[in-house]
This record gives C-alpha cells, sequence and structure tokens, in this order.
C-alpha cells in the first residue's frame, strides 16, 4: 500500500507545466479508490480531482500505472475530462499563459512526455485554441498533431488570435 501513496505524490502529468511543477506533491481525491501493488496499479473512480502544482484535472475515473523504471502513465476518463496548467513563459510573453483542454479519455505519459487526447478532443493555450477527435502534445518539442474523425464528416479546427507586435 505504501507503494500507492509515493504513486499519487509522484504523478506528473506533464503538459509544458511550469518548471516547477515537477517539484510540487500530487493531490489525489476520489469517492473511491482500489490498489493493485503487483500490478503496481491505481484506480481512481467519482468525482477525481488530481491537483499539481499548477496542474488540475477533473475526470471521472483515472488509472494510474507505474513501469519498472519508475515513470507513470495515466488514462482518465470523464464526460468530458477537463484540464488546465500554467505554462512556462515563451519570449515575448512575461509570465506564463494557461493551457486548458478537455476530451473524453486523455492519455499521458510520462517517459515520452507527451499528452494523447481522444474523443471531443480540444486544446486552448492563451486563446489559440484548436479542436479535433485526436490531439497529440510532444511535451519536449512543443509540436500539436490534430486529426478529424475517420468519417470524414468531422474536420480540424483552429483558431489562431491575433499578436501584437513586438514592441521596439
Amino acid at each position: 500500500m505504501r507503494w500507492v501513496f509515493l504513486l499519487a505524490l509522484m504523478l506528473c502529468f506533464p503538459a509544458r507545466a511550469e518548471k516547477a511543477d515537477k517539484d510540487k506533491p500530487t493531490e489525489l481525491e476520489a469517492n473511491r479508490m482500489q490498489a493493485d501493488d503487483v500490478r503496481r496499479l491505481s484506480i481512481f473512480e467519482g468525482k477525481v480531482v488530481l491537483t499539481k502544482g499548477t496542474m488540475r484535472v477533473l475526470a471521472d475515473r483515472i488509472v494510474v500505472r507505474q513501469d519498472d523504471e519508475g515513470y507513470q502513465y495515466a488514462t482518465a476518463e470523464g464526460k468530458p475530462v477537463r484540464f488546465r496548467q500554467r505554462q512556462d513563459p515563451r519570449p515575448p510573453e512575461k509570465e506564463g499563459v494557461w493551457m486548458d483542454g478537455e476530451a473524453l479519455r486523455i492519455e499521458i505519459d510520462e517517459k515520452a512526455n507527451t499528452v494523447k487526447l481522444f474523443e471531443s478532443a480540444r486544446v486552448n493555450r492563451g486563446g489559440d485554441q484548436v479542436a479535433g477527435n485526436y490531439i497529440l502534445v510532444d511535451q519536449n518539442s512543443e509540436y500539436f498533431s490534430v486529426s478529424a474523425g475517420k468519417d470524414g464528416e468531422e474536420r480540424v479546427k483552429m483558431t489562431i488570435q491575433p499578436k501584437a507586435p513586438p514592441k521596439k
């Protein structure tokens, strides 16, 4: 059972987060929790709230597993799953902007440093928004990939807000 508490404290949801977030403790609240120490698996169900630094995730269910190297993998499900986190500033920003998103399922891979959003996915960063059936966010390169549904009826959508020219 001790492993479950360590896992909960170390769980990291990367999202090009503020660098300070990785050193913050993870807090999880849920109506129910099950742990399988042999399989290194924990399941949190019922109005799950995960908080780690500036990140907040709201889901109906979050399943967390840990590999032999200590990396965590999490799958959050809900109608929808919602997350929000402040990003490190990028020039010419003076302070980090907020990134938020939602989908019916979100998968976080700590080792690959990716976030995958499935079904009715949307990500908003500082007013710029992208939406599709599937969104991949690679935190190492800040690369986004968005796909529409397979039936051809859906389309990828993006809104880019006008930016003020840099001050001289």
